[in-house]
């Protein structure tokens, strides 16, 4: 229930406009009036709400290497219909998209909303991808480097937007998280790989091609490992989820003792995740890993700290689940590797959302381009 300055404040946007958009939506039934503002002194003002009798739901996926997650939001952020998630392994590329495909159909199917209900549909996936083109170049490719955003709204019989996953995470951050109300934020996501989602002046950030922001390809690494994406001495080599666990398995091989030895034999979690939980209940084999993965982080943001002066990075993805662990390694590279003017005037923050960021940013997306009918 709010009123057209809330809403002015709320979205920075001038009264006038605001006045003219919510005369738009209540003409078209989508916002009702809902009386008068308590009293400030002067004239009392009008308050609108939603029109739940006209509700629309919004189907949020988050895709990573892995794992792939699916909810339900109501235009007020609200779960609609709790989330569900299926192991689907991207690299597979001759089952993964039938899949998905597959998954997604049979969530909305049981979820009891009608066709008519659903705006649209969001999703954030890794790889390079333009949004403008709807084109995935890593993942869910289609032949002659076809249309992926068209191909899924065919498939799927509904509107389908698709974007950067650390893009996205980077627009729930700037909407509803950490950097609400700032200008210039780096957003970084930790999870299988490293990826960056960046807000300069206010705005999601692409680049000319709409491809920027591959922080794990930043050559920082002296390992010679080749990377996923063909070069060698990329910053994921050393820092990703799954180089992680695999350096923690030689570790437990060479006799080293952890808790993760009988984590790993556990198959209803992938091994990332019992990791990221390792981390967290304090095992020390797994926090050691993570801190010198942490410190490379650090020694990148660095160069980012240099170059484009940010006054707030925030950690997120999946590996903010243990985003404490990262903080002070993370500090102790920008302090060594930094200038400490730039350094002193940039914030470190760990997201609140961590893992349903990329969920309520593939939302947001769906909001932010649909046509409402």
């Amino acid at each position: 229930m709010l009123t057209l300055t809330d809403l002015s404040k709320l979205t920075h946007k001038s009264l006038p406009l605001v006045t003219g958009i919510v005369n738009d939506l209540v003409q078209d039934g989508y916002v009702v009036e809902h009386g008068l503002a308590p009293s400030t002194g002067g004239r009392r003002a009008l308050t609108f709400l939603l029109n739940k009798e006209k509700q629309k739901f919004i189907v949020a996926v988050s895709v990573d290497q892995l794992i792939t997650t699916v909810v339900i939001y109501d235009m007020l952020n609200n779960i609609q219909v709790e989330p569900a998630k299926i192991y689907l392994n991207l690299a597979d590329e001759q089952t993964s998209m039938a899949l998905f495909i597959s998954f997604i159909t049979g969530y909305i199917a049981k979820s009891g909303i009608s066709e008519e209900q659903i705006l649209g549909i969001g999703i954030g996936m890794p790889g390079v991808i333009n949004a403008k083109l709807g084109v995935n170049h890593t993942f869910f490719k289609i032949k002659n480097e076809g249309n992926l955003k068209n191909y899924l709204s065919d498939a799927l019989k509904f509107p389908v937007y698709i974007d950067n996953d650390s893009s996205l995470i980077a627009l729930a951050e700037l909407k509803f998280g950490e950097g609400r109300n700032m200008k210039d934020v780096m957003v970084v996501n930790i999870g299988w790989g490293i990826g960056l989602g960046m807000i300069i002046n206010g705005d999601i950030f692409r680049g000319h091609s709409g491809y920027a922001g591959e922080f794990s390809h930043i050559p920082l690494s002296q390992s010679n490992k080749l990377c996923s994406c063909g070069k060698r001495g990329c910053l994921e080599v050393d820092t990703s989820l799954l180089v992680l666990v695999e350096r923690a398995k030689a570790e437990i091989a060479a006799g080293i003792s952890s808790r993760l030895e009988q984590l790993f034999l556990d198959d209803s979690k992938l091994p990332g995740e019992h990791f990221l939980i390792a981390a967290r209940d304090g095992d020390p084999l797994a926090v050691s890993i993570l801190s010198d993965a942490a410190f490379l982080i650090g020694k990148g943001l660095s160069t980012l700290i240099h170059i484009l002066n940010p006054e707030l990075i925030v950690l997120g993805g999946r590996g903010a689940t243990a985003g404490k662990i990262f903080m002070a390694p993370i500090q102790h590279a920008i302090n060594e590797f930094c200038i400490p003017r730039l350094a002193d005037h940039t914030k470190i923050s760990v997201s609140a959302s961590a893992e349903r960021s990329e969920l309520l940013g593939a939302a947001i997306l769906v909001v932010e381009n649909c046509q409402f009918n």
